[in-house]
């Protein structure tokens, strides 16, 4: 009887053990730097997950853009070789390379300086947890890029306090080994109907925007994009083909690409991409965006 009892007791303490187990979520995991150079987290196991080949192309193929690339390229050089250097936000049109740039200067120069700058990208639904990885990223011997893509709060949204304390605010302040790049098509990154609202229910309605419109302030530079020309258009697409030695005329070619963006209702640099992909598919040719 009292075998039994026992048996009975252990098999009690094994279901409330594995319950509190749920309970406590997964086990952080084992981050392995050496895994690769670009990263995406993972906020519920602590965990950086290595991105074997990223999607980007190289820094020469993107057009349009030579002087906020240039500012963007130099600030970054000035972070991964230990000097101060400014978050960053890259804010306008749709299309024209905002996240290919901040991946293509990454790999550039992480290349040309021979440190170990890391790129974490970090999705925006996750953004509460940057202090979490912040934790985690502070102690360690490399220069990392926290990256967010197509930055934006909507309507009830606070997540945007953690971003604040996070990017230079809180008692610690940001690591100095950790910079944050981030891509919006608005350059307050909060929507002006969100701006009105607070205005209209706050005591003092002018305190209330100032805390809105102080996030986008905590960015030190603020790289504007703007939809291109047709003669950039034509140059973005002159370079992929020379690239990508597709030997298509330059009469029919600028046709052609021409006439796809109409039907896109758009110039960018992501429509000259899609007609170069096109292309290389009808002529049957690889191409590889790095």
């Amino acid at each position: 009887m009292t075998e039994e009892i026992n048996t009975a007791l252990l098999a009690e303490l094994k279901r409330l053990a594995d319950a509190v187990h749920r309970l406590a979520g997964p086990a952080p995991a084992v981050n392995d730097w050496n895994a690769a150079d670009c990263f995406v987290w993972a906020p519920l196991r602590q965990h950086l997950q290595p991105v074997k080949k990223p999607n980007r192309v190289a820094l020469k193929l993107i057009r349009g853009v030579d002087h906020v690339r240039d500012i963007l390229h130099e600030n970054t050089v000035r972070f991964a070789e230990g000097y101060a250097a400014n978050n960053v936000l890259l804010w306008g049109a749709r299309g024209m390379g905002k996240s290919s740039l901040v991946k293509a200067v990454h790999e550039d120069v992480r290349r040309e300086s021979g440190v170990a700058l890391k790129l974490v990208e970090v999705h925006r639904e996750d953004i509460a947890s940057l202090p979490n990885l912040l934790d985690l990223l502070k102690d360690k011997p490399y220069r990392v890029i926290v990256f967010c893509d197509d930055l934006s709060f909507d309507h009830d949204d606070t997540a945007y306090k953690s971003l604040k304390a996070a990017l230079d605010g809180g008692v610690e302040g940001r690591p100095d080994n950790v910079l944050f790049y981030a891509t919006s098509n608005r350059r307050h990154l909060l929507p002006r109907h969100m701006m009105e609202n607070e205005q209209s229910t706050a005591i003092n309605p002018s305190e209330a925007v100032e805390e809105k419109v102080s996030l986008s302030d905590r960015f030190g530079l603020w790289l504007g994009f703007h939809k291109c020309s047709q003669e950039d258009y034509l140059g973005m697409v002159d370079g992929y083909a020379d690239y990508f030695k597709l030997g298509l005329a330059r009469d029919t070619l600028h046709a052609e690409a021409l006439e796809w963006a109409t039907t896109r209702g758009a110039r960018s640099g992501r429509v000259a991409w899609q007609y170069i992909q096109d292309l290389a598919g009808r002529m049957r040719v690889h191409i590889d965006r790095v």
